[in-house]
């Protein structure tokens, strides 16, 4: 460890700078063996505080060459150098500071700052990776105007890259190629870039709504220049749609992607100049899946929207890192349902909270979207601060409505455009857009934990009336208890005995604080308290209730329906979540009872599924997650004490049963969506390749005859979609031989491509099938496997222990084992990725004792390290309190 007691930094002990960087100018002088790196600052006393006449400088592995100040070189005793800084003393108010550093970028395995991957250079900067390159103010609140200068081979790096527009490109007199860069644009370092190799470009253009010509470019090696047309098209349409929902306009001559191999993050938004991680750009038809074409054109949405919401505004702080990035989740989400269907958004969104972010409020790391502390911030780097963060903005969104929201991002981009602000600076700028006042629901912002809302609903036939009545409470997490009651939207429903909404009329219309309780035009009551009954009067029938449409809060619900109830709002409901979320209480329900006794799907059951299964008029996409049973970790949240093992029998025979009940309406379903139509990634083709590839995992369950026209389907496919439901439907059979026949193939046919190779290895890793202790230690051996790529770690790793539970969670605690050697290794050579691979052995405290003393163990031993990074210290650290 870097230091034997780690410091955590506090929210309260915000101070601004003593000096601010008014610009900085960089030169790269990039050689095999080192690169040779001079920071010219303009440094500029601040204002605000007393004078000082003290500049602390951020630095982590730098050999320092030389420190000028206004062109006098500063002897070596007169400033201080430690392993984190170098701190200058005796100053004025403005000054010119040169630093000249020398690093290691083909030495650099954390992947943080200027490194190699593979023949390319390039940078991660966010969040504190810049302190890697040179001395800096590496804080988000510190923004600067940068020129870029790359002195390089040309031979060997035709393409030089960094921030903004290139301004110069010429040939020095010793034959290196000098190409300078200039950002007009004030930006803190952590969204600096530098990209430097053997590239090729697929190249195109946007025109703005005021009409401005963008050069776009997508820079990848040449042997994935094939893979870059629709993330092209992806970035095309996120332009245009960010003008027409936002009124947001691209603001630099040009937009470049980079596509890296190596690579710890998805992608990063630096300004003018995006870096992605391969898996997140490059695509084609035979080599990605419909999920895969999906996450690229969220994920280059996502990165192109933070060019408002995380450049041109960004965070004073990295405690506000929601403010850009569950700003952005939010804008990324809404993206992706206008391109696709809203309805599966919305799904895939709430399974994520319920299954990763839930368990994460539950457990030791959980913290608010706003943090108070941190002792390593890559490690808030979470499903709390995206997720969670973008469903909070969701719930603003559902407050004001579209118009209103609309009103609120617009006077925020105005407001405090160029500035680095807080979250609380957002929440105004809606207040005050709206005149609202949101001061309760600040408290998503700072209360860590899920609420839990329970409901109960009484019908009095004399009135015609239901009395529903909830009630919330937020659980204690680490560091807080007692928490206050939140404003949860409640957006609901009342069905008829027909399947129809019915009108309501709502009562109280406040609450005990005048707040309005109840929006008519979108059905959402506004819950404040820690107990309302809401009165809806006018119903001649006792309704069916549907609430929480539309995920309209990140709560857990308590609310019992009988499985009639269900089955009717699966048939009926009209909100397509709630149709979903009621085929999953079924399906939980199911699972929880085959635990421990064989199961048998009902007569009612099976007849809504096969009308579902045979109704041409719904979405296929949806009732492809109507008919999908809730995972093994998803079920996991819904018990006190889980048994990995138990929950794994319960949901095979569920699907078993499933299989079988419903076999000849999934053949059937099947044989209608076959297509011979070219492949194209739009959404009506990827809608019914989803119901017909779950409709073909089903079949080949429960007959030879779907085993058979999986082999079929595998050999030829002219799609990676198919090719690889079909894979896993065979690795999946029960049948060895014929799995390992399979996945022997793909592998011959698919070893010279990097990223399809990581599918074949997460579908043996993450199979609660195959995905056995010797077969993850056998590709972890594999060729194909290499312990410096990020992918690949994720692809067997991560995928094992949060996948393939069954065998993650061995008896003898084998798996725990395996996961804990493997953060050892990591924490020396790539902390950021050995700190992520430790949740799953966080949630000890939840499993049966037998298997949570082995996995405590297993948490300690990690612990006992004596060179424990900050990252891995403070997730085993808390992990174990």
């Amino acid at each position: 460890m870097r230091d034997a007691q780690p410091q955590a930094i506090y929210l309260q002990d915000y101070r601004q700078p003593d000096y601010w960087i008014s610009s900085t100018e960089l030169s790269f002088e990039l050689y095999e063996e080192a690169t040779l790196v001079t920071s010219t600052l303009m440094i500029e006393a601040n204002g605000n505080l007393p004078a000082s006449g003290s500049l602390r400088l951020d630095g982590q592995q730098l050999e320092l060459v030389s420190v000028a100040i206004d062109g006098a070189a500063v002897a070596a005793d007169a400033y201080q150098q430690d392993e984190e800084s170098l701190t200058l003393s005796g100053l004025g108010s403005q000054h010119t500071l040169t630093i000249v550093t020398r690093i290691y970028p083909a030495q650099n395995t954390a992947l943080e700052g200027l490194y190699r991957s593979g023949g390319m250079y390039c940078t991660q900067c966010e969040a504190e990776g810049f302190r890697r390159i040179t001395y800096y103010l590496d804080r988000p609140d510190v923004m600067s105007v940068f020129t870029t200068h790359i002195i390089a081979d040309g031979s060997l790096y035709p393409v030089m890259l960094s921030n903004g527009n290139c301004t110069s490109d010429i040939t020095l007199d010793d034959g290196r190629r000098k190409v300078t860069w200039q950002d007009p644009h004030r930006k803190p370092a952590y969204l600096f870039a530098l990209v430097a190799g053997d590239l090729l470009s697929k190249e195109d253009s946007f025109t703005t709504m005021n009409g401005r010509e963008v050069k776009l470019k997508i820079f990848v090696e040449p042997q994935n220049i094939d893979k870059t047309d629709y993330a092209l098209d992806a970035l095309k349409r996120s332009m245009r749609w960010d003008e027409e929902v936002y009124g947001r306009e691209y603001d630099l001559d040009i937009f470049m992607i980079v596509a890296v191999d190596d690579f710890n993050m998805g992608a990063m938004e630096n300004k003018g100049l995006n870096i992605f991680n391969s898996s997140c750009v490059l695509a084609n038809p035979a080599t990605a899946t419909d999920a895969a074409y999906q996450r690229i054109e969220s994920i280059v949405a996502h990165e192109y929207f933070h060019n408002w919401s995380g450049n041109r505004v960004t965070c004073r702080d990295w405690f506000q890192l929601s403010l850009k990035e569950g700003f952005t989740v939010f804008r990324d989400a809404g993206f992706s349902a206008d391109m696709n269907s809203a309805t599966v958004k919305r799904i895939e969104d709430a399974r994520i909270l319920r299954t990763v972010q839930f368990a994460e409020d539950g457990g030791p790391m959980a913290h608010p979207v706003q943090p108070d502390s941190f002792i390593e911030i890559s490690n808030f780097y979470t499903v709390t601060i995206y997720e969670k963060g973008a469903e909070v903005v969701g719930m603003i969104h559902k407050i004001l409505g579209a118009d209103g929201f609309r009103k609120g991002s617009d006077l925020y981009f105005e407001r405090h455009d160029g500035q680095a602000v807080t979250i609380y600076d957002f929440v105004s700028a809606m207040e005050d857009a709206n005149g609202v006042d949101l001061t309760r629901f600040k408290l998503w912002y700072k209360q860590a934990g899920t609420p839990v809302v329970s409901a109960s609903a009484e019908y009095r036939a004399d009135e015609q009336a239901l009395y529903l009545t909830l009630r919330q409470q937020c659980p204690d997490t680490p560091g807080q208890t007692g928490k206050q009651p939140m404003w949860i939207p409640v957006q609901l429903g009342l069905i008829d005995s027909a399947g129809n909404d019915m009108t309501v009329n709502v009562s109280p219309a406040k609450d005990s604080q005048g707040l309005e309780s109840w929006t008519a035009s979108s059905q959402v009551l506004h819950f404040t308290e820690a107990e309302q009954t809401f009165v809806f009067s006018g119903l001649t029938e006792k309704p069916v209730l549907s609430l929480f449409r539309d995920f309209s809060a990140p709560v857990k619900v308590n609310f019992e329906q009988s499985e009639q109830e269900l089955l009717f709002r699966l048939k009926h409901d009209s909100d397509g979540f709630n149709r979903w979320d009621a085929g999953q209480q079924l399906m939980l329900g199911w699972i929880l009872q085959a635990r421990k006794d064989e199961f048998e799907l009902s007569t009612e059951a099976q007849t809504v599924l096969s009308e579902l299964l045979a109704d041409q008029s719904l979405d296929p996409a949806m009732v492809s997650y109507l008919l999908t049973l809730p995972s093994e970790a998803y079920v996991a949240e819904f018990v006190d004490e889980v048994d990995p093992h138990a929950i794994h029998l319960g949901r095979q025979r569920v699907r078993l049963a499933v299989a079988m009940a419903l076999s000849e309406q999934f053949a059937a379903c099947y044989q209608r969506l076959k297509s011979d139509a070219e492949y194209q990634p739009e959404p009506q083709q990827m809608a019914a390749r989803a119901l017909k590839n779950l409709a073909l995992y089903y079949w080949s369950l429960a007959s030879d005859a779907g085993l058979r026209q999986a082999v079929s389907q595998f050999s030829k496919t002219d799609n990676m979609t198919d090719q690889m439901a079909a894979l896993m439907a065979l690795a999946n059979s029960g049948d060895d031989e014929l799995a390992q026949q399979t996945l022997d193939a793909f592998y011959q046919q698919w070893k010279n491509d990097p990223l399809v190779v990581n599918q074949w290895l997460s579908v043996q890793s993450g199979s609660s099938e195959i995905g056995s202790l010797q077969r993850v230690q056998g590709l972890l051996e594999h060729e194909a496997f290499d312990w410096r790529n990020p992918n690949k770690i994720r692809s067997v790793l991560g995928a094992f222990a949060n996948q393939a539970l069954r065998h993650f969670h061995a008896t003898d605690g084998s798996g725990y084992k395996l996961l804990a050697d493997a953060i050892i290794r990591l924490n020396a050579s790539n902390p950021q990725i050995a700190s992520r691979l430790i949740t799953p052995l966080t949630k000890w405290r939840r499993l049966v004792p037998a298997l949570s003393a082995l996995m405590q163990a297993e948490l300690q031993r990690i612990a006992d390290e004596p060179q424990l990074s900050r990252d891995v210290y403070e997730v085993v650290s808390k992990s174990l309190q």
